[in-house]
């Protein structure tokens, strides 16, 4: 039977999502009149038609709810009298804004707001305005563009003026404090998109010209020519360094400039200007951690200041970054050859794509090694290591002059799967920083080799066994004490990088201190089993060749005008390595009751902590292991029977430069101090073995020739005489 056909409504049917939300939860109609619809308001006049139960208040008006309309804006409960007010002083700071600019426009020269970044910095020379944070001052230091250097590692005390130690006499950016910020060039800098929180473009170019001069570290990651001409670029183009690593560069930098460091009541130092960049710093990698935006640049930020960090002495964060560092490294694929590759890569969004050229390519190599030689520098003693060897697919880099030069030259051939990566060295491909590299990641294979004998020890190595017999250990012995030094290049092999000439002094950190860390290596390999009551002993005869070594090359380079806190930090780790042997020694002495060559070995362990707290005076580092060697100390100052154990042997050579009646440092602050596995201990660091002072009728015998003449140090100090001889020949009674 037909439906009876119905008149049309007359009312208009409504719109997708017109009807209140009460009325399409109940699938109800609705006739979408506002402010309540009539299906709601009948509800709740029924609702409101019966009494309400006890504690039960009816509704005052009935709950119909409407979606906001596209393109208007909820209204928010805010009173609209103060909503006025708000307004009004917004408008009021607007005018007074407008008129400042109007007035300084009329007194100065407009810049159009389009000029290049380079036009700005040239205006900008001539403000002494400040745009430091947290209240640092800074004024307007000699903006100085020096050539690159083909080794970064190569410092000298001629071109680098900030060679002298912190205070505010020789820093560039304290003088002149006290001038007047220019409103309008101020105005003309954060319109043209510089980041307020760095500072003024002229300041943070003399910093980049001091990290990438003094920074022994972190500035091998960065192409220098390339770095210093984005600079030029306007803040907004893409091409501009990221944030990240400037705020590290300024961190780091720190060091050579001082800024407002203050004196804390326990001793301590805060440098407000590199704690304000570091914290920036962190700032970047924890909103790249979430978002994954910029992550490789963050990552060399994260590796400039990992450095920092290490040279501060920060353990706990020094540890916590080499670990953030080689997690974050992986999924990138830099471990893989070419820093690149292509199984998984069409799923894997996240990783970065192939390299563009050759100076991207290099630099993905050098972030990575920096990053793994960070790794194995931390785990210095006994740690596991983040990322085992056999996962490094990555080809050692070209040479540092090579680099700069953008020279594409074929990939270096030599990476860690080859049996000879530490006796082989390429002339193409060999320069001190690659010998570094090399250096440490043998010192890696020592700590690899402690970490997985002792892990499945049943105890702790004995002093009494032979090590010999273990799998593996006469190999690397070879290699650590003899076969890595004996196959250096010539031109490397006798040269310390040390040179101390009229014209001006020079040293390649690099080179140094791949002369050192194989001596620390054998320290480390050894001093479990050295035993002082048998002399010929392998163990005991591989530390003092070792610790003799290490305390030759620091006479060398303190018989000259060089400046010692320009080296590598890990130079602090290789002392405290030999001044824990000298102390281990000196006990030996105590109990045998010679107190002649006790005198002589409180000498040599003076020598080393004042290193140390020469060093200390620029990086913190130097300081805390100081302080860690005084507490292995405490049981010699007790049993000696010397009056002032601590000044025994200072100073050692009148004529050095770093006297040692210079103003006593500060005490420092009680960080946590970074002990060395297997060095805390007088079971595992046994008696040690003496190694020669420079006092007079003393025999020293390094175990690698070095670079320099003792005639000249026997020149300034009559009646003292020098004679080379084997370990094999030393007499301990």
């Amino acid at each position: 039977m037909p439906k009876v056909p119905t008149a049309p409504s007359s009312r208009p049917a409504l719109r997708r999502n017109q009807a209140c939300r009460a009325c399409r939860k109940r699938k109800l109609k609705c006739d979408a009149a506002r402010p309540h619809c009539g299906t709601c308001v009948k509800q709740w006049q029924s609702l409101t038609s019966v009494p309400a139960p006890v504690g039960y208040a009816h509704p005052a008006e009935p709950q119909c709810i409407y979606d906001p309309v596209e393109g208007l804006t909820l209204t928010p409960d805010t009173d609209p009298m103060e909503k006025i007010r708000l307004l009004e002083e917004e408008v009021f700071q607007l005018k007074s804004k407008l008129q400042e600019r109007t007035i300084a426009s009329r007194s100065t020269s407009p810049q159009h707001l389009s000029t290049q970044h380079r036009t700005y910095n040239q205006s900008l020379h001539s403000s002494n305005y400040s745009l430091s944070p947290a209240g640092s001052q800074l004024s307007d230091p000699v903006h100085s563009s020096a050539s690159p250097d083909i080794y970064v590692g190569r410092v000298s005390s001629a071109e680098c003026p900030e060679v002298g130690y912190r205070n505010e006499k020789n820093s560039p950016e304290v003088l002149g404090i006290g001038s007047k910020s220019n409103a309008d060039s101020f105005m003309d800098l954060l319109f043209s998109g510089w980041n307020p929180d760095l500072p003024e473009p002229h300041v943070l170019d003399h910093y980049i010209d001091v990290f990438f001069k003094s920074d022994p570290c972190g500035s091998r990651i960065l192409h220098r020519s390339s770095f210093l001409s984005a600079m030029r670029l306007p803040p907004r183009d893409p091409a501009f360094p990221h944030s990240a690593i400037l705020h590290a560069i300024c961190a780091s930098a720190s060091r050579w400039s001082s800024r407002n460091v203050t004196l804390m009541p326990d001793g301590s130092r805060q440098d407000q200007f590199a704690e304000f960049h570091a914290s920036k710093t962190r700032q970047y990698i924890d909103k790249t951690m979430a978002t994954g935006e910029d992550i490789f640049p963050v990552v060399q930020a994260c590796v400039l200041l990992a450095w920092y960090f290490y040279q501060e002495g920060r353990w706990v964060e020094v540890w916590i970054f080499a670990g953030f560092q080689t997690r974050v490294a992986v999924p990138l694929r830099l471990n893989y050859p070419g820093t690149f590759s292509t199984q998984g890569y069409s799923f894997s969004g996240g990783y970065l794509p192939p390299p563009k050229d050759f100076r991207d390519l290099e630099s993905r190599r050098r972030t990575w090694w920096m990053t793994i030689i960070f790794d194995r520098i931390v785990s210095f003693g006994g740690w596991l290591h983040a990322i085992d060897e056999r996962d490094l697919g990555t080809e050692l880099p070209v040479r540092g002059q090579d680099f700069e030069a953008e020279q594409p030259i074929p990939s270096n051939p030599q990476d860690m799967s080859r049996e000879d990566i530490f006796t082989s060295h390429f002339p193409r491909y060999t320069d001190p920083f690659l010998l570094l590299i090399k250096a440490i990641m043998l010192f890696g294979r020592v700590t690899d080799f402690n970490v997985r004998s002792n892990m499945g020890a049943p105890t702790a190595p004995s002093k009494n066994q032979n090590p010999y017999m273990l799998q593996g250990f006469g190999e690397l012995d070879d290699l650590v004490y003899s076969n890595f030094l004996g196959n250096l290049p010539q031109m490397y092999r006798n040269n310390y990088g040390v040179t101390d000439a009229p014209s001006g002094s020079a040293l390649d950190t690099d080179l140094y201190m791949v002369h050192i860390i194989p001596h620390a290596a054998s320290i480390t390999l050894h001093s479990p089993y050295l035993d002082f009551n048998d002399m010929q002993r392998t163990s005991t005869d591989r530390c003092v060749s070792a610790t003799q070594s290490i305390l030759t090359a620091y006479y060398m380079l303190s018989a000259t005008s060089l400046d010692i806190t320009r080296l590598h930090p890990t130079i602090v780790v290789c002392w405290y390595l030999a001044a824990v042997i000298q102390v281990q020694f000196c006990k030996h002495l105590i109990e045998i009751n010679d107190r002649d060559r006790e005198a002589e070995v409180w000498g040599e362990i003076n020598v080393l902590r004042q290193a140390m707290l020469n060093y200390g005076s620029r990086s913190p580092i130097g300081t805390r292991q100081e302080k860690l060697l005084q507490g292995l100390m405490k049981e010699i100052v007790r049993l000696t029977s010397q009056r002032q154990p601590l000044e025994v042997g200072l100073p050692l050579f009148p004529f050095s430069h770093a006297s040692v009646f210079s103003e006593p440092l500060a005490v420092q602050s009680e960080t946590p101090i970074a002990p060395l596995p297997g060095t805390g201990s007088s079971d595992r660091m046994t008696k040690q073995p003496h190694v020669g002072d420079i006092p007079s009728g003393l025999t020293i015998a390094p175990s690698h020739s070095v670079a320099w003449s003792l005639d000249d140090i026997n020149d300034q100090r009559s009646g003292i005489n020098f004679e080379i001889s084997p370990p094999s020949q030393w007499r301990y009674s």
